[in-house]
C-alpha cells in the first residue's frame, strides 16, 4: 500500500511542479501518475547503471554529475510518456531539483513512527 501512496504523492508533486515551471507540461492527472510510476521504475533499474558507468565523472565533480543523471532520466520519461513534455535539458534539471526537494518534504509525512 505504501508504494502506491508514494507514487500518488509523487504524481501530485509532478503536477505542482509542472504548474510552476514554464518548460514542463503534464496533460492530466493520469499522465502524472504514469510519469511518477516510470520515474520510480527508471530510478530503480536504470539510474544505478548510469551511475556505475559515469562513476569517474561523478567522483571528479563531487557528485554534482548526479544532477545530470537525474535530468537524463526525466528526459527519458518525457520520451516515453506522450502527455509529458519537457522543453529543454535545463527544464529537466530544474524539474529534477524541485521534484527531489518536494518529494523529500512530502515523503517525510509518510514515514512510520
Amino acid at each position: 500500500m505504501k508504494p502506491i501512496i508514494r507514487i500518488l504523492t509523487s504524481a501530485v508533486a509532478v503536477m505542482a511542479i509542472a504548474a510552476l515551471l514554464p518548460g514542463v507540461t503534464v496533460n492530466d492527472y493520469l499522465t502524472a501518475i504514469w510519469v511518477a510510476f516510470l520515474l520510480s521504475v527508471l530510478n530503480l533499474f536504470v539510474k544505478p547503471i548510469l551511475i556505475f558507468f559515469t562513476l569517474p565523472v561523478t567522483i571528479v565533480t563531487f557528485g554534482l554529475f548526479l544532477l545530470v543523471i537525474n535530468a537524463v532520466i526525466i528526459l527519458m520519461v518525457a520520451e516515453l510518456v506522450s502527455g509529458f513534455l519537457v522543453s529543454s535539458v535545463w527544464s529537466a534539471l530544474f524539474f529534477s531539483l524541485l521534484l527531489s526537494v518536494l518529494q523529500s518534504f512530502l515523503f517525510s509525512f509518510l514515514k512510520d513512527s
